[in-house]
């Protein structure tokens, strides 16, 4: 496919990308903060005593995961806020990319580990195994491996 020529200054495209990167944040944020809120409920629940010792670390994982998620993901606000009209947008675009690819990171391992936790819990050990292997493979597949085949075009 022919790439799409656009007529625009460095700074239009710098504006361009940092609002496409904002609308994707958007987009994410809100279930990642859903999944913490969530998640910080969790232990005040009845069947939480019930969980094995391996099923606590898995969940304390996941809130960590979860709440290093919903720093990166946030992260750029604060940056673009503290930086702001200081003629460094390109630089708060550099950051802001890298901070929201190890924010979904975060939150594809997060999910993995809520996914590998809940079947833990419904069916053991021998269930969890396989789908949570499947779960780290389908948000690497989608989130990592299908976009960086495609290569770099920024």
């Amino acid at each position: 496919m022919d790439e799409l020529v656009r007529d625009e200054t460095p700074a239009e495209r710098v504006d361009r990308n940092f609002n496409e990167l904002l609308g994707e944040l958007r987009i994410a944020l809100p279930g990642v903060q859903v999944l913490f809120a969530f998640l910080l409920t969790v232990p005040f629940a009845q069947g939480f005593a019930q969980l094995t010792g391996f099923e606590r670390g898995v969940y304390f994982a996941v809130l960590l995961l979860t709440a290093l998620a919903c720093a990166f993901l946030i992260a750029p606000t604060a940056y673009h806020r503290l930086q702001f009209r200081q003629g460094r947008k390109q630089e708060i675009l550099f950051f802001a990319n890298r901070a929201a690819v190890l924010g979904l990171g975060a939150l594809a391992l997060a999910m993995t580990g809520a996914i590998l936790l809940i079947t833990d819990f419904l069916f053991g050990a021998a269930a969890a195994i396989p789908v949570g292997a499947g779960a780290a493979l389908l948000f690497g597949s989608l989130w990592y491996l299908l976009p960086l085949s495609r290569g770099r075009r920024v």
